[in-house]
């Protein structure tokens, strides 16, 4: 016998929040600022600060992909 999934549940619907999304969005954005830096110049200056937005954005975007997981 077949078992039909049940959509609803509380993880379901946290799952699908828009917010969740939108910082997984901005995470991402901010990640792709740090490559643009980081193969911008050749100054040692911008390379540590462009490696920290990166780090910046990969920590935003993985909070977001762990809000998804924790639901």
């Amino acid at each position: 016998m077949e078992q039909t999934p049940k959509h609803n549940t509380e993880s379901m619907k946290r799952a699908n929040d828009t917010s969740i999304y939108k910082l997984i969005t901005i995470g991402v954005l901010v990640g792709i600022l740090g490559v643009f830096l980081r193969f911008a110049g050749d100054s040692t200056t911008l390379s540590i600060i462009s490696w920290a937005i990166l780090g910046v954005g990969a920590v935003i975007a993985c909070k977001g992909v762990f809000k998804i997981l924790d639901a």
